[in-house]
């Protein structure tokens, strides 16, 4: 593998629509769909939204490209915005409930950056639907393929996240493919990218406007590395090769043939799954253990006198802060990534979707949180991935143990089409009303579209 950034150019480049299986096809665009709900929910709930509009005014970023052009709409958002705007408001508000699409073995979320680029370039240069679809899975191959090559395991216990930096690459190859740009010009442009990928380390207190942001960036970030390459301005050669700095900067290093291993034979666009509730991925094992033993054993809320959830050493990092008091998780936002507050709320209403959080403040949810505990369990390391739970429930009538290995929503066992419209439903319709089923219809009919460039208006 001597030069795996132009291998994964030249597959960007060169991926046509009729190449593509249709199951992929269909993936891509439930996925789409899928973050589309989350751009459309957060750009009215996330907390940060008031004040990021503003301050994108204040830059000058906001409403009218130069002079008129390159011009795209966000879903939800009224008007129209530049380019990277556009990119970086959809990406941003994409992950923003933090209920967008996630790819278990990569640990990446793809779709919010990917996504970002590929509609808000479609827009501008008017391309067909299937080119659109063409484009986002180039991104989603790409992108997790970097993020496989970051051996996210080893970043992750050194706390390092590697959306922001496996989306931006997968972002840059969509808006590329858009632009009709070669393998060579792709290559350019993913060096460019590589040059401003991040290394922050992912603070579990860290705010989710700043994880959010980060994701938007890498979307706007990947449309401007890709608009400066096609006009000409070059990178690195070879940013994920041997002699690269993009994949030794991490501290664990990184697996380069994992970049390009199997590309062309499969599809990891269907390893990409669905987060069936909107918080930290360490939470949904145990989120879909609790919801079960409360269904088979008929149980409710104060039957759960003592909780006792183990998880990964990286879960536990993540999410095992306590609930509520100094220092603990207050706000919606903190909430999804406390094992606690998201358990709580699980055990009292036997779901979690996104306006659940409405009872995070209750009495009810203090109770039962000061009954759970989250604790390391050594049985969830050093599998394919670190994302199971082990539940210890105390009950009146004795204990029940149950091991969930993997968390629901994983791509292997890709949620129904209903699951994923009825989610979708619930996070439009409170947006844009009976208009929300002919959002549906547009992005699960990409295909069909002739030109992208009135998509949204």
């Amino acid at each position: 593998m001597d030069h795996p950034t132009q291998t994964l150019a030249d597959y960007a480049a060169n991926l046509r629509f009729e190449d593509i299986p249709q199951a992929v096809i269909r993936r891509a665009s439930l996925l789409a769909l899928d973050v589309t709900g989350s751009v459309l929910r957060g750009s009215r709930d996330a907390a940060f939204a008031r004040s990021l509009q503003p301050a994108l005014s204040d830059l000058g970023w906001s409403g009218q490209g130069r002079r008129g052009q390159g011009q795209a709409a966000v879903p939800g958002l009224s008007g129209r915005h530049a380019l990277p705007v556009a990119a970086l408001l959809s990406g941003t508000f994409g992950h923003a409930l933090a209920f967008d699409d996630f790819h278990s073995t990569a640990m990446i979320h793809p779709s919010a950056p990917v996504v970002a680029a590929a509609f808000s370039v479609g827009q501008v240069t008017g391309a067909g639907g299937r080119d659109v679809l063409a484009a986002i899975v180039a991104g989603f191959e790409v992108g997790c393929r970097i993020g496989l090559a970051l051996d996210p395991a080893a970043q992750a216990e050194g706390g390092i996240d590697t959306t922001p930096v496996a989306g931006l690459l997968g972002a840059t190859a969509a808006a590329g493919r858009l632009y009709g740009l070669n393998g060579d010009s792709i290559a350019a442009a993913l060096a460019l990218a590589g040059s401003q990928a991040p290394v922050l380390r992912a603070n579990p207190a860290a705010s989710n406007a700043l994880r959010s942001w980060q994701v938007g960036q890498a979307a706007m970030n990947g449309v401007i590395a890709a608009t400066l390459a096609r006009n000409g301005f070059a990178g690195a050669h070879d940013p994920v090769g041997e002699q690269a700095d993009l994949l030794a900067g991490y501290p664990a290093g990184a697996k380069r043939d994992a970049a390009t291993a199997g590309l062309g034979e499969g599809f990891e666009t269907l390893a990409i799954g669905i987060r069936p509730y909107p918080s930290n991925r360490y939470t949904h094992a145990a989120l879909d253990g609790l919801a079960a033993i409360r269904e088979d054993y008929g149980l409710q809320a104060d039957d759960f006198q003592a909780v006792s959830i183990g998880l990964h050493q990286n879960g536990v990092r993540q999410t095992g802060r306590p609930f509520g008091g100094a220092g603990g998780a207050c706000s919606v936002a903190k909430a999804q990534s406390s094992m606690q507050a998201t358990a709580a709320i699980m055990v009292l209403k036997g779901t979690l979707d996104w306006d659940d959080y409405a009872c995070l403040s209750t009495a009810e949810i203090a109770a039962i949180s000061a009954r759970i505990e989250v604790r390391r369990d050594v049985r969830m390391e050093g599998l394919g991935h670190p994302f199971g739970a082990h539940l210890r429930i105390m009950t009146p009538q004795g204990e029940i143990t149950r091991r969930v290995p993997a968390p629901s929503g994983e791509g292997a066992l890709f949620p129904p089409e209903q699951t994923i419209l009825a989610k979708f439903f619930t996070l439009a319709t409170p947006v844009l009303g009976a208009s929300a089923g002919a959002m549906a219809d547009l992005v699960l009919g990409l295909e069909r579209i002739d030109s992208f460039k009135e998509a949204f208006r």
